[in-house]
């Protein structure tokens, strides 16, 4: 019996390349790939197809889904949320129109195999806006139902999205289909910041943990954005491929809901900023406010409830504040630039 095939779109990106080199390994799937840039031709080699397009053009992905016998989707391709601020209609049109697009073509792939079509969607902490900072230091932990009252185009792209996805599991009826067609089975995780050793952070708003990082272990100079005190839940790349893997493969009985916060820990900008220094002393560390990505950053909760991810699928990190950087970080992140300086 053949491979079920897994879609990743937004596959060049952090998510997506870590999730593809975890797919690979398990080798339980064969896996096509969609990117505006083309894939490297290091992870060119790990999938079966991979595909360079844009998510909005609708006869692309309809081939695809032709080519294919699609069973899961992973649909990472997004416009982040300070790009989003930037260009608020764009983000719209690549977030929205371009998640809707998927959800058709799944729906779509669902009612044509049989079978529901596992779509796995990261949403985002950016879901969440609350007031003030002592609105946000008074509420705490944030369960999935509380303040999803985003202030960025992008919380309200996914908030949305989430909407959609509940939407095309449980009530829509396509036009022209039978009203006993398969349905689409929608996931989505809502993530907190999240820091990989193994790539440069791409300008996000929760990126400041990573980027003062990655800026000591090369020597440069770094200002953050936020103040020392903003402080928002973070988890590493390796616990956020995981738990995308453990939601799609738990059973659909086990889930009491389509949306999950999962979290790592909870963090401020000058705990982390005590963290780099303890491994890399003469780390040049300030803060220099920008106050549009700061006000965002001040929106976001300063941790999440995620006690329904673990109880219903498992959930459970393995990296927590100390253990992220003396056993993931630290150790990843030396050996990367040891190696690009030795090149």
């Amino acid at each position: 019996m053949s491979k079920p095939v897994v879609l990743i779109t937004g596959v060049n990106g952090e998510i997506g390349r870590s999730l593809l080199k975890r797919l690979t390994q398990q080798d339980r799937y064969r896996v096509v790939s969609l990117d505006l840039s083309p894939l490297p031709e290091s992870y060119r080699e790990l999938t079966h197809e991979a595909y360079s397009g844009n998510i909005m053009d609708r006869y692309l992905l309809d081939q695809i889904a032709a080519h294919h016998e699609i069973k899961v989707v992973f649909h990472l391709a997004a416009l982040l949320s300070t790009r989003g601020e930037r260009d608020p209609e764009l983000a719209h049109q690549v977030n929205v129109e371009g998640t809707l697009n998927l959800l058709r073509m799944s729906q779509n792939q669902s009612s044509r195999l049989g079978e529901s079509v596992r779509f796995l969607f990261p949403s985002s902490i950016a879901v969440y806006g609350i007031p003030d900072l002592d609105t946000k230091k008074n509420v705490g932990r944030i369960s999935e139902e509380n303040w999803n009252l985003p202030i960025t185009m992008y919380g309200c792209n996914k908030l949305y999205c989430e909407h959609l996805g509940r939407y095309f599991t449980n009530y829509s009826r396509q036009l022209g289909a039978l009203a006993s067609a398969t349905r689409m089975d929608f996931r989505a995780i809502r993530f907190p910041g999240l820091i990989s050793a193994e790539t440069i952070p791409t300008g996000g708003t929760s990126d400041f943990g990573p980027e003062m990082i990655h800026a000591a272990a090369q020597g440069q100079p770094y200002k953050c954005f936020v103040g020392p005190d903003a402080r928002i839940p973070f988890m590493t790349m390796p616990d956020a491929t995981d738990a995308l893997i453990q939601l799609l493969e738990a059973d659909r009985d086990q889930l009491s809901q389509a949306v999950y916060n999962v979290s790592g820990f909870s963090a401020s900008a000058e705990e982390i900023a005590g963290m780099v220094r303890k491994h890399f002393p003469n780390a040049d560390l300030s803060y220099e406010l920008d106050p549009v990505r700061s006000k965002i950053v001040d929106s976001w909760p300063e941790d999440v409830d995620d006690s329904l991810a673990r109880n219903d699928w498992g959930f459970s990190p393995k990296y927590d504040f100390q253990r992220s950087f003396d056993q993931y970080l630290i150790p990843t992140i030396r050996s990367l630039y040891s190696k690009r300086q030795l090149a």
